[in-house]
Protein backbone atom coordinates (compact mmCIF):
# COMPACT_ATOMS: atom_id res chain seq x y z
CA UNK A 1 0.00 0.00 0.00
CA UNK A 2 2.87 2.40 0.98
CA UNK A 3 5.02 2.04 -1.95
CA UNK A 4 1.75 2.03 -4.44
CA UNK A 5 0.61 5.19 -2.62
CA UNK A 6 4.31 6.79 -3.29
CA UNK A 7 4.24 5.55 -7.28
CA UNK A 8 1.17 7.54 -7.19
CA UNK A 9 2.03 10.73 -5.95
CA UNK A 10 5.18 10.64 -8.09
CA UNK A 11 2.78 9.83 -11.22
CA UNK A 12 1.13 12.96 -10.27
CA UNK A 13 4.12 15.20 -10.79
CA UNK A 14 4.09 14.82 -14.86
CA UNK A 15 -0.08 15.69 -14.95
CA UNK A 16 0.17 18.64 -12.90
CA UNK A 17 3.50 19.57 -14.82
CA UNK A 18 1.61 18.74 -18.05
CA UNK A 19 -1.83 21.00 -16.73
CA UNK A 20 0.83 24.26 -16.22
CA UNK A 21 1.76 24.40 -19.78
CA UNK A 22 -1.89 23.91 -20.79
CA UNK A 23 -3.39 26.48 -18.46
CA UNK A 24 -0.27 28.87 -18.97
CA UNK A 25 -1.22 28.71 -23.23
CA UNK A 26 -5.02 29.15 -23.07
CA UNK A 27 -4.94 32.44 -19.96
CA UNK A 28 -2.70 33.88 -22.95
CA UNK A 29 -5.57 33.43 -25.69
CA UNK A 30 -7.74 35.42 -23.60
CA UNK A 31 -8.08 38.95 -25.26
CA UNK A 32 -7.33 41.87 -23.60
CA UNK A 33 -3.56 43.23 -22.16
CA UNK A 34 -3.13 43.21 -17.72
CA UNK A 35 -1.65 46.17 -18.49
CA UNK A 36 -4.26 48.34 -20.46
CA UNK A 37 -7.00 46.47 -18.01
CA UNK A 38 -4.88 47.50 -14.89
CA UNK A 39 -4.20 51.30 -15.84
CA UNK A 40 -7.58 51.21 -17.39
CA UNK A 41 -8.85 52.59 -20.85
CA UNK A 42 -7.61 56.23 -20.58
CA UNK A 43 -3.93 55.32 -19.91
CA UNK A 44 -1.47 56.51 -22.08
CA UNK A 45 0.51 54.46 -24.75
CA UNK A 46 3.92 55.37 -22.54
CA UNK A 47 2.00 54.09 -19.11
CA UNK A 48 1.34 50.58 -20.55
CA UNK A 49 4.56 49.74 -21.93
CA UNK A 50 6.23 50.88 -18.79
CA UNK A 51 3.90 48.37 -16.92
CA UNK A 52 4.16 45.64 -19.10
CA UNK A 53 7.83 45.78 -18.77
CA UNK A 54 7.42 45.72 -14.68
CA UNK A 55 5.19 43.11 -14.95
CA UNK A 56 7.79 41.06 -17.29
CA UNK A 57 5.13 40.35 -19.79
CA UNK A 58 7.13 41.84 -22.51
CA UNK A 59 9.25 38.88 -21.86
CA UNK A 60 8.72 35.44 -24.58
CA UNK A 61 6.39 33.25 -23.57
CA UNK A 62 9.16 30.20 -22.64
CA UNK A 63 10.88 32.57 -20.43
CA UNK A 64 7.62 33.52 -18.49
CA UNK A 65 6.83 30.16 -18.13
CA UNK A 66 10.17 28.84 -17.20
CA UNK A 67 10.50 31.86 -14.49
CA UNK A 68 7.23 30.33 -13.28
CA UNK A 69 7.71 26.64 -13.02
CA UNK A 70 11.24 27.42 -11.23
CA UNK A 71 9.12 29.82 -8.69
CA UNK A 72 7.12 26.79 -8.41
CA UNK A 73 9.75 24.77 -6.90
CA UNK A 74 10.61 27.02 -4.64
CA UNK A 75 7.49 26.96 -3.23
CA UNK A 76 6.54 30.42 -4.54
CA UNK A 77 3.57 30.66 -6.14
CA UNK A 78 3.87 34.27 -7.80
CA UNK A 79 2.84 37.96 -7.20
CA UNK A 80 -0.55 38.96 -8.50
CA UNK A 81 -0.91 41.62 -11.38
CA UNK A 82 -3.33 43.69 -10.13
CA UNK A 83 -2.29 43.44 -6.19
CA UNK A 84 1.60 43.32 -6.29
CA UNK A 85 0.99 41.39 -3.58
CA UNK A 86 1.97 37.42 -3.01
CA UNK A 87 -0.24 34.91 -4.22
CA UNK A 88 1.33 32.46 -1.38
CA UNK A 89 -0.58 35.22 1.40
CA UNK A 90 -3.47 36.49 -0.98
CA UNK A 91 -5.17 32.81 -2.12
CA UNK A 92 -5.12 30.95 1.45
CA UNK A 93 -8.62 33.00 3.09
CA UNK A 94 -10.33 32.23 -0.29
CA UNK A 95 -9.26 28.94 -0.03
CA UNK A 96 -10.37 27.87 3.21
CA UNK A 97 -13.80 29.56 2.87
CA UNK A 98 -14.45 27.35 -0.69
CA UNK A 99 -12.70 24.78 1.25
CA UNK A 100 -15.41 25.19 4.34
CA UNK A 101 -18.31 25.83 2.00
CA UNK A 102 -17.56 22.58 -0.02
CA UNK A 103 -16.57 20.23 2.97
CA UNK A 104 -20.49 21.04 4.72
CA UNK A 105 -22.04 20.64 1.19
CA UNK A 106 -20.70 17.56 1.06
CA UNK A 107 -21.61 16.60 4.39
CA UNK A 108 -25.05 17.08 3.80
CA UNK A 109 -24.69 15.60 0.11
CA UNK A 110 -23.39 12.13 1.65
CA UNK A 111 -25.61 12.15 4.69
CA UNK A 112 -28.68 12.77 2.46
CA UNK A 113 -27.47 10.99 -0.80
CA UNK A 114 -26.51 7.48 0.55
CA UNK A 115 -29.56 7.09 3.02
CA UNK A 116 -32.33 8.23 0.38
CA UNK A 117 -30.60 5.51 -2.19
CA UNK A 118 -30.52 2.96 1.03
CA UNK A 119 -34.14 3.47 1.40
CA UNK A 120 -35.39 3.64 -2.09
CA UNK A 121 -33.47 0.33 -2.78
CA UNK A 122 -35.10 -1.15 0.81
CA UNK A 123 -38.02 -0.33 -0.37
CA UNK A 124 -37.91 -0.27 -3.55
CA UNK A 125 -40.99 0.36 -5.85
CA UNK A 126 -43.03 1.75 -2.67
CA UNK A 127 -43.99 5.49 -2.96
CA UNK A 128 -40.92 7.23 -1.03
CA UNK A 129 -39.01 5.12 -3.73
CA UNK A 130 -40.90 7.01 -6.48
CA UNK A 131 -41.22 10.78 -4.62
CA UNK A 132 -37.38 10.14 -3.66
CA UNK A 133 -35.88 9.32 -7.45
CA UNK A 134 -38.43 12.00 -8.54
CA UNK A 135 -36.60 14.56 -6.10
CA UNK A 136 -33.01 13.40 -7.39
CA UNK A 137 -33.81 13.83 -11.07
CA UNK A 138 -35.19 17.19 -10.07
CA UNK A 139 -32.19 17.87 -8.14
CA UNK A 140 -29.81 17.11 -10.85
CA UNK A 141 -31.72 19.11 -13.72
CA UNK A 142 -32.34 22.02 -11.28
CA UNK A 143 -29.85 25.39 -11.92
CA UNK A 144 -28.03 26.41 -8.95
CA UNK A 145 -28.36 30.21 -9.33
CA UNK A 146 -32.16 29.48 -9.67
CA UNK A 147 -32.00 27.56 -6.74
CA UNK A 148 -29.93 30.01 -5.10
CA UNK A 149 -32.10 33.01 -5.68
CA UNK A 150 -35.42 31.03 -4.32
CA UNK A 151 -33.30 30.17 -1.42
CA UNK A 152 -32.69 33.83 -0.54
CA UNK A 153 -35.98 34.64 -1.71
CA UNK A 154 -37.80 32.17 0.59
CA UNK A 155 -35.60 32.09 3.70
CA UNK A 156 -33.70 35.68 3.89
CA UNK A 157 -36.28 37.57 2.28
CA UNK A 158 -39.75 36.66 3.39
CA UNK A 159 -38.81 34.46 6.59
CA UNK A 160 -36.24 36.42 7.84
CA UNK A 161 -34.50 32.96 9.28
CA UNK A 162 -30.88 33.07 7.58
CA UNK A 163 -28.83 35.65 5.81
CA UNK A 164 -28.49 36.04 2.10
CA UNK A 165 -24.84 37.03 1.72
CA UNK A 166 -21.26 36.71 3.34
CA UNK A 167 -19.86 34.71 5.54
CA UNK A 168 -19.83 35.90 8.81
CA UNK A 169 -21.89 38.67 10.76
CA UNK A 170 -19.65 41.95 9.74
CA UNK A 171 -20.76 43.47 13.09
CA UNK A 172 -19.03 40.58 14.96
CA UNK A 173 -16.82 39.70 12.79
CA UNK A 174 -14.22 36.39 13.38
CA UNK A 175 -10.80 36.40 14.62
CA UNK A 176 -9.76 34.26 11.94
CA UNK A 177 -6.72 31.78 13.06
CA UNK A 178 -6.95 29.56 10.17
CA UNK A 179 -9.48 31.11 8.04
CA UNK A 180 -11.90 28.09 8.47
CA UNK A 181 -14.32 29.89 10.42
CA UNK A 182 -15.78 27.25 11.80
CA UNK A 183 -13.59 26.13 13.65
CA UNK A 184 -11.38 29.24 14.55
CA UNK A 185 -15.11 30.16 16.42
CA UNK A 186 -14.65 26.88 18.38
CA UNK A 187 -11.46 27.74 18.94
CA UNK A 188 -11.66 30.55 20.54
CA UNK A 189 -14.72 29.60 22.65
CA UNK A 190 -17.09 31.79 20.72
CA UNK A 191 -19.98 30.21 20.60
CA UNK A 192 -22.58 32.99 19.09
CA UNK A 193 -20.39 33.33 16.31
CA UNK A 194 -20.28 29.28 15.83
CA UNK A 195 -23.68 29.72 15.45
CA UNK A 196 -23.61 33.14 13.04
CA UNK A 197 -21.02 31.31 10.67
CA UNK A 198 -23.06 28.34 10.31
CA UNK A 199 -26.03 30.58 9.47
CA UNK A 200 -24.39 31.93 6.89
CA UNK A 201 -23.28 28.06 6.00
CA UNK A 202 -26.83 26.58 5.96
CA UNK A 203 -27.77 28.53 2.36
CA UNK A 204 -25.09 28.22 0.38
CA UNK A 205 -24.11 24.57 1.19
CA UNK A 206 -27.76 23.54 0.35
CA UNK A 207 -27.85 25.05 -2.78
CA UNK A 208 -23.59 23.45 -3.66
CA UNK A 209 -24.99 19.86 -1.99
CA UNK A 210 -28.73 19.59 -4.57
CA UNK A 211 -26.54 18.34 -7.23
CA UNK A 212 -24.10 15.40 -6.05
CA UNK A 213 -26.73 14.87 -3.34
CA UNK A 214 -29.44 13.64 -5.91
CA UNK A 215 -26.10 12.27 -8.37
CA UNK A 216 -25.36 10.00 -5.24
CA UNK A 217 -28.88 8.94 -3.95
CA UNK A 218 -29.18 7.69 -7.58
CA UNK A 219 -26.02 5.47 -7.93
CA UNK A 220 -26.74 3.88 -4.17
CA UNK A 221 -29.89 3.04 -5.20
CA UNK A 222 -28.07 1.36 -8.52
CA UNK A 223 -25.55 -0.25 -6.39
CA UNK A 224 -27.42 -1.58 -3.51
CA UNK A 225 -30.66 -2.90 -5.61
CA UNK A 226 -27.87 -4.93 -7.87
CA UNK A 227 -26.20 -6.13 -4.39
CA UNK A 228 -29.43 -6.84 -2.53
CA UNK A 229 -30.33 -9.78 -5.24
CA UNK A 230 -27.14 -11.27 -4.43
CA UNK A 231 -26.72 -14.89 -2.66
CA UNK A 232 -24.96 -13.79 0.28
CA UNK A 233 -27.96 -11.23 1.01
CA UNK A 234 -30.27 -13.91 0.81
CA UNK A 235 -28.62 -16.11 3.12
CA UNK A 236 -28.37 -13.87 6.01
CA UNK A 237 -32.00 -12.88 5.66
CA UNK A 238 -32.76 -16.42 5.77
CA UNK A 239 -30.63 -16.52 8.91
CA UNK A 240 -33.05 -14.29 10.46
CA UNK A 241 -30.84 -11.38 10.51
CA UNK A 242 -33.02 -7.97 11.37
CA UNK A 243 -33.18 -6.02 7.82
CA UNK A 244 -31.54 -3.64 9.26
CA UNK A 245 -28.47 -4.62 9.67
CA UNK A 246 -28.36 -6.77 6.39
CA UNK A 247 -29.48 -3.19 4.83
CA UNK A 248 -26.38 -1.10 6.56
CA UNK A 249 -23.83 -3.51 7.41
CA UNK A 250 -23.66 -6.32 4.64
CA UNK A 251 -25.29 -4.27 1.73
CA UNK A 252 -23.44 -0.97 1.99
CA UNK A 253 -20.09 -2.16 2.43
CA UNK A 254 -20.19 -4.25 -0.68
CA UNK A 255 -22.41 -1.32 -2.53
CA UNK A 256 -19.96 1.66 -1.50
CA UNK A 257 -17.16 1.56 -3.68
CA UNK A 258 -18.87 3.12 -6.88
CA UNK A 259 -20.60 5.61 -4.73
CA UNK A 260 -17.14 6.41 -2.99
CA UNK A 261 -16.27 7.18 -7.11
CA UNK A 262 -18.90 9.33 -7.40
CA UNK A 263 -18.25 11.60 -4.07
CA UNK A 264 -14.71 12.05 -4.72
CA UNK A 265 -15.42 13.14 -8.13
CA UNK A 266 -18.25 15.39 -6.85
CA UNK A 267 -16.08 16.51 -3.75
CA UNK A 268 -12.97 17.77 -6.81
CA UNK A 269 -16.39 19.14 -8.85
CA UNK A 270 -17.44 21.58 -6.11
CA UNK A 271 -13.94 22.89 -5.31
CA UNK A 272 -13.08 24.15 -8.99
CA UNK A 273 -16.87 24.94 -10.02
CA UNK A 274 -18.45 26.55 -6.58
CA UNK A 275 -18.34 29.72 -8.72
CA UNK A 276 -22.23 30.38 -9.32
CA UNK A 277 -22.65 29.43 -5.45
CA UNK A 278 -20.16 32.11 -4.35
CA UNK A 279 -21.19 34.54 -6.52
CA UNK A 280 -24.97 34.50 -5.91
CA UNK A 281 -24.44 34.70 -2.04
CA UNK A 282 -21.46 36.52 -1.61
CA UNK A 283 -19.29 34.16 -0.64
CA UNK A 284 -15.30 35.29 -0.91
CA UNK A 285 -14.24 31.87 -2.19
CA UNK A 286 -11.60 30.77 -4.95
CA UNK A 287 -13.97 30.80 -7.55
CA UNK A 288 -14.89 34.20 -7.12
CA UNK A 289 -10.95 35.06 -6.68
CA UNK A 290 -10.20 33.46 -10.13
CA UNK A 291 -13.39 35.21 -11.73
CA UNK A 292 -11.83 38.78 -10.46
CA UNK A 293 -8.28 37.36 -11.73
CA UNK A 294 -9.48 36.66 -15.35
CA UNK A 295 -11.41 40.05 -16.15
CA UNK A 296 -7.93 41.82 -15.06
CA UNK A 297 -5.67 39.13 -16.76
CA UNK A 298 -4.02 38.49 -13.39
CA UNK A 299 -1.98 35.52 -15.37
CA UNK A 300 -0.20 34.51 -12.37
CA UNK A 301 -3.21 33.97 -9.84
CA UNK A 302 -5.28 32.30 -12.42
CA UNK A 303 -2.44 29.69 -13.24
CA UNK A 304 -1.54 29.18 -9.63
CA UNK A 305 -5.34 29.10 -8.76
CA UNK A 306 -5.80 25.98 -11.10
CA UNK A 307 -2.56 24.59 -10.02
CA UNK A 308 -4.08 23.78 -6.61
CA UNK A 309 -7.31 23.18 -7.53
CA UNK A 310 -6.55 20.48 -9.82
CA UNK A 311 -3.64 19.03 -7.25
CA UNK A 312 -6.44 18.65 -4.44
CA UNK A 313 -8.95 17.48 -7.32
CA UNK A 314 -6.14 14.57 -7.91
CA UNK A 315 -5.51 14.06 -4.58
CA UNK A 316 -9.03 13.41 -3.51
CA UNK A 317 -8.96 10.43 -6.43
CA UNK A 318 -6.04 9.41 -5.07
CA UNK A 319 -7.74 8.95 -1.72
CA UNK A 320 -10.53 7.28 -2.86
CA UNK A 321 -8.31 5.14 -4.58
CA UNK A 322 -7.08 4.13 -1.24
CA UNK A 323 -9.99 3.96 0.36
CA UNK A 324 -11.00 1.34 -2.28
CA UNK A 325 -8.82 -1.08 0.03
CA UNK A 326 -10.11 -0.23 3.37
CA UNK A 327 -13.82 -1.03 2.60
CA UNK A 328 -13.30 -4.05 0.51
CA UNK A 329 -10.02 -5.33 1.68
CA UNK A 330 -10.27 -8.00 -1.46
CA UNK A 331 -8.71 -5.51 -3.45
CA UNK A 332 -5.00 -5.47 -3.06
CA UNK A 333 -2.69 -3.03 -4.86
CA UNK A 334 0.38 -4.77 -6.31
CA UNK A 335 3.73 -3.44 -4.45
Amino acid sequence: MISYTVRRMFSLIPVLFGMTLVVFAIIRAIPGDPAQVILGQKATKEAIVTLTKELGLDQPWYTQYFDYIGALFTGDLGTSLRTRGAINDEIWPYLAATAELTIVAMIIAIVIGVNAGIISAWFSNSWFDYVAMILALIGVSMPIFWLGLMEQWAFSINLGWLPSTGREDVRNPVDSITNLYLIDTLLQGRTDQFIQVLKHLVLPSLALATIPMAIIARMTRSTMLEVMKSDYIRTARAKGLQMFWVVYKHSLKNAIIPVLTVIGLQTGLLLGGAILTETIFGWPGIGRYLYDAINYRDYPVIQSGILIIAAIFVIINLIVDLLYAVVDPRIKYHQ
